[in-house]
């Protein structure tokens, strides 16, 4: 039996998944509230893997710090986050990995996350990720692609355009929520179109 891939992608209005040393928008660009803090908690409350890429990867020990007792960011979302059990799929990394209960899987993500879907007994959710999950779309392993919009536009400091590269994709919306009264989680089934 086959578990759902969520592709779960935090973006700026105009598609952009961060902004650039030049912005200075801060966290969740600065528009968190307590809505979207509770949505997250509740997310990351439910039993999952995540599976992440090395760039995502490195980027959540930069910012989170490597454990609990050396984190730079005291917030219970972040302290939940770091508290499941993860799968990084790299060529690059070295095993042990900087992280509570992370284990490294070296080869293609196509591969490793077939596998997974087939002997995990939990869903699997993977936050950011861009080029590894757009390759996943492709290869239609990704079941809901989870997108959280904040209401900014980054069109002077936005990187990583999420779908930039990406293929073609019908939408089948699945749930939909309003945050804060400013931000959307939309979540999708993806289809490859034609």
């Amino acid at each position: 039996m086959s578990v759902t891939y969520t592709f779960d992608v935090y973006s700026s209005l105009d598609g952009y998944g961060s902004y650039g040393d030049g912005g200075d928008w801060g966290g969740y660009w600065g528009k968190q509230g307590p809505e979207f803090l509770g949505r997250r908690l509740e997310l990351y409350g439910e039993e999952q893997r995540l599976v992440l890429g090395a760039v995502t990867f490195r980027r959540f020990v930069e910012a989170l710090g490597p454990s609990a007792e050396e984190s730079r960011v005291d917030d219970p979302v972040n302290g939940r986050l770091r508290g499941l059990p993860a799968t990084v799929v790299s060529s690059t990394l070295e095993a042990p990995l900087p992280w509570p209960d992370a284990t490294l899987a070296k080869g293609d993500a196509v591969d490793v996350v077939a596998r997974l879907k087939e002997e995990s007994e939990v869903p699997l959710r993977s936050h950011g990720s861009l080029s590894m999950n757009r390759a996943l779309m492709a290869a239609g392993l990704v079941g809901r692609v989870q997108v959280t919009i904040f209401p900014v536009i980054t069109g002077r400091t936005g990187t990583e355009p999420i779908f930039r590269g990406a293929a073609d994709f019908d939408l089948e919306l699945l749930e939909r929520r309003t945050l804060d009264g400013h931000t959307q989680e939309l979540i999708y089934r993806p289809t490859l179109h034609g």
